[in-house]
C-alpha cells in the first residue's frame, strides 16, 4: 500500500510543478493585464488545485500555505481587491515558496521564517479576517467547505441540477466524496439524492470501489464557480454534470406532470420512448399539453428534436474530450526510442540483403517493412517533440527579476513560442539561454536615463524567437540595448594575448572572442556577471547539442546571438562516405555539395591544400591525413563541401556513397573525448561508421595552421 502512496505522492508533485509554472506564467501575465478575469480565474484555479491535491496526498504542510495565498486572490476573484505589483511580487514570492516545499532536495532547507511572513501578508490583504486564524486551516476535501474560500460572494440566487458520478476508483486517489457534498451543503439550500441501482449483491462488492452516483439540487448566491470549485481535483476522472434549471428562484410549477417527464429525459435517466410506452394506455404528455391549450403541436415538435439534437451535440463533445493525453516517464520514451534506432539498423540490414538475392517475394517484404519502420520512427520522432514556448515562459520571470535589482525597465516579448523541439534538446538548452539572457539585461540594456539621454525608450526589450530553418531551429536572443564595441573587444583580447595588437579581424571573428573560456570586458563584478564564466559555457554547451552560436551587434543599437540547433539528437540525415576501408558520416544539413580532386588539381595548387570550385578558392582538410589512416591514395579523390559559420571548408574522402539515415550512437568512455567525433552508427551490414564534429575538425585545423606559421 505505501507503494501505491509513494506513486500517487510523486504523480502529485509532477502535476504540482506544473501548475506552478503556469502559475508564474499567469500572473506575469496578470501583472500587464490586471482586469484580465481568465488570467485571475487560471491563478486562482491553480492554487485550489495545488491545495485540493495537496491535502489529499499528504501535503498539510502545501495545502495550508496555498490556502492562505488561496484566500486572499479569491478576493480579487470577486472584485474586491486590486492587482498590484505588491501582490504580483508576494503571489510570486509563494510560488517560490510552495515549490520549494513541494521539492526539498532541491534546497537544504525549507525557510520556515519566511513562510510565516508570507502567511503573515496575505493575511493582512484579507479584510473582514481573523489575524489569528489557524494556519492548518483545513484544505477542500478534508472538511473545509468551499463557502469559505469564496465568503462574499453575492449574486442572484439560482437553482443548479448537478449530477456527480465518480469514478471508481475514487477511494483510491485519497479522496472521499462525502468531503464533497457537504461541501455542497455548504453553499446553500441543497438536497440530495443517492442513485444506488449500480450497487452489486454483497458477494459481488468491492469496498474498495464506489459503485454510488449523487443528484444534488443546490439553490445558491454563491454561483456556478463555486459549484465547479467543490470538484475541481477530480472533475478529470469523474462524471459531472452542472445545469441551470433556475435562474432567479422561481421554480415553475405551472405543469408539475411536464416538469417530471423533462427531469427525467434531460437526466438521461428515461428515453421519450420509454416514457411513451409507460403511458400509452393513457394519452401522451404533448397529446395532453394539446388539449389543454397550453401549448402548441409544433413547439411539442420542437422540443423532441431540440432534447435529441442537444444530445448528439454533447455525445460529440463529450467523445471528443475524451482524447487526452497520459504521462510517459522520459526513461520509457527514451527506452523507445533506442529500441526504434536499433530496427531502423536491422531493416537497413534486411534491405540490402534483399536487395543482393533475386528472392522477388522477399524483396517486396523488405520494402513493407521499410515503409512501416520510416513511419514508426518518424511517430516516435513526434513523440519527443515538444513546443519552445515551455522554457520561453520560464525567462519572463528571470527578466522581471533581473531587472528590478538592476534598476532597469526591461519587457521581453517572445515570438514563435510553438515551434517544436526534441525534449533532449530543450532540457540542455534551459542553462545556455539563462547566460545569454541575463548578459542581455545586465551588459546589453542600458539604465533608463542613459537610453533617454542616447534618444531611446526608457523601457528596453529582450526579444526571444524561434523559427523553424530545414532540418534546425533557429533561436534568437536580440535586444535593443547599446551593443558590443568591436575595439573595446580587440584591445582587451590584445591585452591578453589572444590577438596580435595589428591583426586584421573582422567584426564577426571579433564578437567570437567573447566566446573564449574568461574573456569579459566588464568594468565591474556583478552578481549577475562579469566573471568571465558564462558565454564559453554557452558554446560547450551548443558544442554538445551538435549546434553553433553566430553573434551579430551594432554599436548603440542592439545584438542579436542566433543559436542553431538540431531539431533532434536521434537520428539525422547523413552523407556517407569512405576511407580507405573506414565509414564516417557528415551531417547533410552542412553539406553543399561534392567535387572531384584529381592529382593534376593538387600539382595546380603546388602543395597547398586549395581547390578551385568555379573561381572561388575553397581550402580543404585531408581526412586521411587527419585521421591516420594508412593505404594508397585512389586517382580521383572526392571532396565533400561544407558551409559553416558563414565560410566554405572541403573535406578530402576516398568516396561518396550517399546519403544515410543515421542513429546516433555515444562513444564509449575511452573514446568520448577523441577530437573531431561526435558519435557512430551502425550501418546495414554491421560496420561501424563514426559521425564528423565538422566544426571541432575546421577549429582544431585552424589552430594547427596558426601553430605551424
Amino acid at each position: 500500500m505505501s507503494g501505491a502512496a509513494d506513486k500517487h505522492r510523486e504523480t502529485f508533485r509532477e502535476e504540482a510543478n506544473e501548475l506552478l509554472t503556469e502559475l508564474e506564467t499567469a500572473l506575469l501575465e496578470l501583472e500587464e493585464t490586471p482586469d484580465d478575469t481568465e488570467l485571475i480565474g487560471r491563478v486562482f484555479r491553480a492554487m485550489h488545485t495545488i491545495k485540493g491535491s495537496g491535502a489529499m496526498f499528504g501535503f498539510d504542510d502545501i495545502a495550508a500555505f496555498t490556502h492562505e495565498v488561496e484566500t486572499a486572490f479569491d478576493l480579487v476573484r470577486n472584485g474586491k481587491t486590486a492587482v498590484t505589483k505588491g501582490l504580483i511580487d508576494l503571489t510570486l514570492s509563494a510560488r517560490d515558496q510552495i515549490r520549494a516545499m513541494l521539492n526539498p532536495s532541491d534546497t537544504e532547507t525549507v525557510d520556515v521564517v519566511k513562510a510565516g511572513e508570507l502567511v503573515a501578508a496575505f493575511r493582512e490583504l484579507v479584510t473582514g479576517k481573523k489575524k489569528d486564524a489557524c494556519p492548518s486551516a483545513p484544505a477542500s476535501g478534508k472538511g473545509s467547505p468551499s463557502a469559505q474560500v469564496s465568503a462574499g460572494v453575492k449574486s442572484e440566487k439560482a437553482t443548479y441540477r448537478v449530477r456527480f458520478h465518480p469514478a471508481r476508483d475514487i477511494f483510491m486517489c485519497g479522496t472521499n466524496p462525502l468531503c464533497l457534498l457537504n461541501e455542497m451543503r455548504g453553499l446553500g439550500n441543497c438536497r440530495i439524492v443517492a442513485q444506488l441501482e449500480a450497487v452489486p449483491p454483497l458477494e459481488d462488492l468491492n469496498p474498495g470501489e464506489c459503485y454510488t452516483y449523487w443528484d444534488i439540487i443546490l439553490t445558491t448566491d454563491q454561483g456556478i464557480n463555486a459549484i465547479k470549485d467543490v470538484f475541481i481535483f477530480v472533475e478529470d476522472s469523474s462524471d459531472l454534470k452542472i445545469d441551470v434549471i433556475d435562474d432567479g428562484g422561481r421554480l415553475d410549477t405551472e405543469s408539475d406532470y411536464k416538469r417530471l417527464g423533462e427531469i427525467l429525459t434531460e437526466r438521461g435517466d428515461l428515453t421519450t420512448d420509454d416514457l411513451q410506452k409507460t403511458l400509452s394506455a393513457q394519452k401522451r404528455i404533448g397529446e395532453l399539453l394539446i388539449e389543454t391549450g397550453t401549448i402548441e403541436p409544433g413547439h411539442v415538435e420542437s422540443a423532441l428534436a431540440e432534447q435529441k439534437h442537444v444530445k448528439e451535440i454533447r455525445k460529440e463533445r463529450q467523445s471528443t474530450e475524451s482524447i487526452s493525453s497520459i504521462r510517459v516517464p522520459s526513461e520509457k520514451l527514451d527506452k523507445l526510442v533506442d529500441l526504434v534506432g536499433e530496427l531502423v539498423t536491422v531493416q537497413a540490414r534486411l534491405s540490402q540483403t534483399a536487395a543482393a538475392g533475386n528472392d522477388s517475394t522477399l524483396l517486396s517484404i523488405s520494402e513493407e517493412i521499410e515503409r512501416l519502420t520510416w513511419e514508426l520512427r518518424d511517430n516516435t520522432m513526434n513523440i519527443r517533440m515538444i513546443p519552445i514556448g515551455t522554457t520561453f515562459s520560464k525567462f519572463k520571470r528571470l527578466v522581471r527579476d533581473l531587472s528590478g535589482e538592476l534598476g532597469k525597465e526591461i519587457e521581453m516579448t517572445t515570438d514563435g513560442a510553438e515551434t517544436e523541439l526534441d525534449k533532449t534538446v530543450i532540457e540542455k538548452l534551459n542553462d545556455p539561454l539563462v547566460h545569454l539572457i541575463r548578459n542581455s539585461i545586465d551588459h546589453g540594456i542600458e539604465m533608463p536615463g542613459e537610453r533617454e539621454a542616447a534618444g531611446k525608450p526608457k523601457q528596453g526589450t529582450v526579444h526571444l524567437s524561434a523559427v523553424h530553418s530545414g532540418t534546425s531551429v533557429l533561436i534568437r536572443i536580440k535586444d535593443d540595448g547599446k551593443g558590443l564595441d568591436a575595439e573595446t573587444i580587440r584591445a582587451k583580447a590584445a591585452e591578453r594575448g589572444l590577438i596580435a595588437s595589428d591583426a586584421e579581424l573582422s567584426d564577426r571573428e571579433l564578437f567570437e572572442l567573447i566566446l573564449l573560456p574568461g574573456f569579459s570586458t566588464a568594468k565591474n563584478i556583478t552578481n549577475v556577471s562579469g566573471r568571465g564564466v558564462g558565454m564559453d559555457v554557452v558554446k560547450q554547451a551548443l558544442g554538445a547539442l551538435r549546434g553553433h552560436i553566430e553573434i551579430a551587434s551594432t554599436k548603440g543599437e542592439g545584438t542579436t546571438i542566433t543559436l542553431r540547433l538540431p531539431l533532434t539528437l536521434a537520428i539525422i540525415e547523413g552523407l556517407l562516405v569512405k576511407i580507405a576501408d573506414d565509414c564516417f558520416v557528415f551531417p547533410l544539413s552542412v553539406v553543399e555539395e561534392c567535387v572531384e580532386l584529381t592529382r593534376k588539381d593538387v600539382t595546380d595548387s603546388h602543395g597547398r591544400n586549395l581547390a578551385n570550385v568555379r573561381g572561388q578558392i575553397i581550402p580543404y582538410i585531408r581526412l586521411r591525413e587527419r585521421f591516420a589512416i594508412g593505404g594508397d591514395l585512389p586517382e580521383i579523390e572526392q571532396i565533400v563541401i561544407i558551409g559553416s559559420d558563414g565560410c566554405r571548408t572541403g573535406f578530402v574522402v576516398d568516396n561518396v556513397i550517399g546519403e544515410h539515415q543515421t542513429v546516433i550512437k555515444s562513444l564509449g568512455r575511452f573514446y568520448r573525448d577523441t577530437e573531431g567525433l561526435s558519435g557512430a552508427t551502425i550501418l546495414g551490414d554491421g560496420t561501424v561508421a563514426l559521425i564528423l564534429d565538422i566544426n571541432k575538425l575546421v577549429r582544431n585545423a585552424e589552430l594547427d595552421e596558426q601553430a605551424a606559421l
